[in-house]
């Protein structure tokens, strides 16, 4: 069950925590990974772990010629790209009165415009060959939204809308797209809150921990799946309870 074997994926923002065990857990099950990030020496150290059948692609999504540039350099790489997965993603958190217009459009820039224009490039291959999966990482806050964090929340809830309409206009070429919003999970940002942060933002979540990007990683996999070809235009929740949609 979940085999990827001989699939290919493209996944972005490998450079550590979701994007990291996106990569491993597609891997395991299988595939060829083209990892992506703007840390190169984080890429090469994934790449060293996993061994065989792994291309580090290092990417700034922000510049346009770069993302232009990364599916056909993974195509390059791997011949074609049957998993695509948009997990690169920034924060310039700020109230929205004095939110800039430059954090604003760089958000955007990262977290949606990039997905869109990877999403179209690998989309060419994938309707050709009538298969693939586009999976885009968005939040949980795509949907409750928080303050604080209006182009954040902008930039995710986007993807959701995006992703429900290509789904309408890919499906019958046997291409999936779906989105999977995480909740609360374990990060470096996360461990650096005090106690008392991290005792309230338990209390919000019934199933009483925070979630790992392990979590995450799973159900992707199971997005790109075989078993989940009947899956499409949906946005799989995984925030331990915390909001039940």
């Amino acid at each position: 069950m979940f085999d990827l074997t001989g699939k290919r994926a493209l996944v972005t923002g490998a450079s550590g925590g979701i994007g990291r065990a996106i990569a491993q857990a597609l891997h395991k099950q299988g595939a060829t990974v083209a990892i992506s990030g703007t840390r190169r020496e984080a890429l090469e150290a994934l790449a060293t772990e996993l061994g065989t059948n792994v291309h580090v692609l290092p990417c700034n999504l922000s510049v346009a010629e770069e993302v232009e540039q990364l599916v056909p350099r993974a195509e390059e790489a791997m011949g074609e790209v049957d998993l695509l997965i948009n997990n690169a993603g920034i924060t310039r958190d700020m109230l929205f009165a004095r939110l800039s217009d430059e954090a604003w459009q760089e958000v955007l820039d990262v977290n949606l415009t990039s997905a869109f224009r990877l999403t179209r490039a690998a989309l060419r291959g994938m309707m050709r060959r009538r298969s693939g999966r586009i999976i885009s990482i968005t939040s949980i806050v795509a949907v409750t939204g928080n303050a604080g964090q209006g182009n954040y929340t902008a930039s995710k809830a986007a993807l959701i809308a995006m992703s429900k309409s290509l789904a309408q206009e890919v499906a019958s070429r046997n291409v999936t797209v779906n989105c999977v919003a995480p909740g609360f999970i374990e990060t470096a940002m996360t461990d650096a809150l005090n106690e008392k942060i991290r005792a309230s933002l338990l209390e919000r979540v019934p199933a009483k921990r925070l979630g790992t990007p392990e979590d995450i990683a799973a159900a992707v996999v199971y997005l790109a799946s075989e078993e989940a070809a009947y899956v499409t235009g949906q946005t799989l929740h995984v925030n331990g309870g915390m909001a039940m949609i």
